[in-house]
């Protein structure tokens, strides 16, 4: 019986391996030197791959920018299980780009030791 390839793969931290594993994902946590080769195998055999933002550093940008542009896999970058490096949040840099950003509102004068 020949092994059918993962349809999603995960590289990143142990502990969020763990997590992943139990879903049902290939998951991985290889030494940052050997994410690259990881990678790029992946690559041929998955139809997504999921990196944490850790993850993404082993792998190298540019390389995860070159798959994300051949459209396949998909690849995603997501934040570790214990939240120790967190992706950029995208939909708040294209809000400030467009001039959107959320502003804090002022904050009301506290009632503190004024007398009704």
């Amino acid at each position: 019986m020949v092994p059918t390839p993962a349809r999603c793969a995960f590289i990143g931290d142990e502990v969020s391996a763990a997590g992943f594993r139990l879903a049902g994902v290939a998951a991985h946590s290889p030494d940052s030197a050997q994410a690259p080769e990881l990678f790029e195998r992946l690559r041929g055999e998955a139809a997504m791959i999921l990196l944490t933002q850790e993850a993404l550093s082993w792998v190298g940008e540019g390389r995860v920018r070159a798959a994300t542009l051949a459209g396949r896999p998909l690849v995603l970058v997501i934040p570790d299980v214990r939240g120790r490096h967190r992706p950029p949040d995208i939909g708040e840099a294209i809000r400030r780009q467009l001039g959107m950003a959320a502003t804090q509102a002022p904050r009301a004068a506290s009632s503190e030791g004024k007398s009704p």
